[in-house]
């Protein structure tokens, strides 16, 4: 090959007698990856459409449908703009709700975060046997359907005939408006935690036991160890936990309309359990629509702010 054909092929490199053009090698590299993009693309395009159609699909018409006046009324939907948005404003059943809900999200979240840490630690501090049984036992309320969980915390709430009604048969904690919210929260705290339990039992196998093994030489044990270090650690794994425990703070609606049915008077009502009202008990499909709006709103806002502050100080090496 003369000069200028070298030139023009581009650099080359020398492999035993074979010379094979770095332009080439380029290309094959960019094809290589094109391909992996599609295929990888291709195994979450299933998902991307269900996902689109059964989440995407509705938020943008709830937005769309928030601007509408869609109730028994209107025949058609009419458009009325803010309206919707304005009249939650003067709704006091709508602020009762959202009262309902973050005292709900404040108490949960932080609880369940807890809970699932402790157990997950204390299960993998145990033998074989150990770590079976307890683990079973922490995440046996996960597995339990909704409306079975609730009606096992009617009979314990019940008074006289109930659990709770042999130790004082006054108790009427689902009857009192100042107590009946903190019963569906103990109730709540059990049946997430044990789920929140797998994502820490993996993130803590997922520590090098040489840390833990260092941190022992220098003579960090107990608390300290478990501040300085697993702590940490487990932040990529605290975030995720927290989104799905804050998802959840917000979307109770099961146990509501099986035990309280938001009563009594909206002490337990909850913003989600109060748009199903809303939207199929009396049809107001555009207020629904709005505070639906409002809901996904907050959920994404409180989401980002503590994933990308989060982000900032994790370590995921």
């Amino acid at each position: 090959m003369s000069t200028t054909q070298q030139v023009l092929a581009g650099p080359v490199i020398q492999s035993g007698t074979s010379r094979v053009s770095l332009t080439v090698i380029q290309e094959r590299a960019r094809k290589k990856k094109w391909r992996t993009s599609i295929r990888a693309w291709m195994l979450l395009l299933p998902s991307l459409i269900f996902l689109g159609i059964f989440t995407v699909y509705p938020i943008i018409q709830s937005l769309i449908s928030s601007f509408y006046k869609d109730d028994l009324s209107t025949v058609q939907p009419v458009f009325t703009g803010l309206a919707n948005y304005q009249a939650l404003l003067t709704d006091p059943v709508f602020w009762e709700c959202m009262k309902n809900n973050l005292l709900i999200a404040v108490v949960t979240v932080p609880a369940n975060i807890l809970l699932g840490v402790a157990m997950a630690s204390f299960s993998n501090s145990l033998g074989k046997w150990g770590k079976t049984v307890t683990r079973i036992g922490f995440i046996y309320p996960t597995f339990i359907p909704l409306v079975a969980a609730a009606n096992i915390w009617m009979f314990i709430y019940t008074p006289i005939y109930g659990l709770l009604g042999y130790i004082n048969s006054s108790w009427r904690l689902l009857a009192d408006g100042k107590t009946a919210i903190w019963a569906i929260i103990v109730m709540l705290i059990w049946k997430q935690a044990g789920y929140l339990m797998l994502f820490y039992i993996a993130g803590l196998n997922g520590i090098s036991k040489e840390v833990f093994e260092a941190a022992e030489i220098d003579g960090a044990t107990g608390f300290r160890r478990f501040k300085a270090i697993t702590w940490p650690l487990l932040k990529p794994t605290t975030m995720y936990v927290f989104i799905i425990a804050l998802t959840s703070a917000f979307k109770t609606v099961d146990h509501l309309y099986i035990m309280t049915k938001g009563g009594p008077g909206n002490a337990t009502n909850m913003l989600l359990f109060y748009i199903y009202q809303t939207g199929f008990d009396y049809w107001n499909n555009g207020k629904a629509s709005a505070m639906t709006v409002i809901l996904v709103g907050i959920l994404l806002i409180v989401t980002a702010v503590k994933f990308f502050y989060d982000d900032r100080h994790a370590y995921y090496n």
